[in-house]
């Protein structure tokens, strides 16, 4: 078997960020809930667009290398193939690391 690990971030805007605040942004829970949606439902089409198309997408990320790696991660999986949210959540008010599995399908 390959295991292939893709280490990023789910949003990384460090401009924005507020050390110690508990509190998701808006803007930061909007694109995180539309990737993780297009994640679980097996839509790589869709994350292939998601700094184009997914709400707040420049401002959860400015830059592209820290999404880039979820792509390759479902990519490798097979086309259609869900991921697994298994952690998550929003720290500092705007940095989601959110952990996904993908599996293959033969």
């Amino acid at each position: 078997g390959v295991l292939i690990v893709g280490s990023g971030s789910l949003t990384h805007n460090l401009y924005d960020v507020r050390w110690g605040d508990p509190n998701a942004s808006g803007y930061a829970r909007e694109f995180t809930d539309w990737v993780r949606a297009k994640v679980q439902d097996g839509d790589h089409q869709q994350l292939i667009s998601a700094l184009e198309e997914a709400p707040h997408a420049t401002r959860a990320h400015p830059t592209t290398e820290h999404f880039l790696p979820l792509l390759v991660a479902a990519g490798a999986a097979g086309e259609r193939q869900p991921g697994v949210l298994i952690d998550g959540g929003i720290e500092h008010g705007v940095l989601a690391m959110d952990a996904f599995v993908f599996r293959h399908s033969a």
